[in-house]
This record gives structure tokens, sequence and C-alpha cells, in this order.
């Protein structure tokens, strides 16, 4: 299997722990050497958030079962990065 270097994806999370404390948290995960973290929208019960990682050899199920101990939710993964480097993203003509 490649390495996995950069995972973005979109979370719901409940409004507890804060958006600062569940990123804080999470960066405690085994193979995670950075994350950012970004508020999409709010309603009166849950965030959504999107959480972007990167490390050298990213453990995606450890990821995932940290977020789910915080109370969130995986929604979707929108970006991946694989190999022996993270391959920047360049527009292109056919992005309009």
């Amino acid at each position: 299997m490649a390495t996995l270097r950069r995972v973005v994806v979109d979370v719901l999370k409940p409004h507890d722990p804060p958006l600062i404390e569940f990123t804080d948290q999470i960066t405690d995960t085994e193979s995670i050497e950075g994350v950012s973290s970004s508020l999409i929208e709010l309603d009166t019960e849950v965030q959504n958030i999107k959480l972007t990682f990167e490390g050298e050899d990213l453990d995606f199920a450890a990821i995932e079962d940290t977020i789910e101990s915080l109370g969130g939710t995986i929604h979707s993964v929108d970006e991946v990065a694989c190999g022996e480097y993270i391959v920047t993203d360049r527009r292109t003509l056919q992005d309009g």
C-alpha cells in the first residue's frame, strides 16, 4: 500500500469540544505531524469542519478512531496524497 502523506476530510462534530481543543486532541494521534482545521458551517447541533492532515506515513484508521472518540464523524474524504512526496495541485486548462 502507498504511503499516505496528506488527507483532507469533511467532518461533522458536536459543538463540544470547541474547535481548538478538538484539533489539539487530534494532533496527539500517532503518525500525524500536522493538522489544520477550518469551520465550514455551523448549525444549532453540529459543526461541519474541514481537517487537513500531513505526515510521513499517516494511519487513516487511527485518525478516524480519534475523530470518532471525540464525537465526530467523517462525512467525506476530499483529498488524498500518496507516494514519496506530496504533489501540489496545479490549475490546468480543464479547470475552466
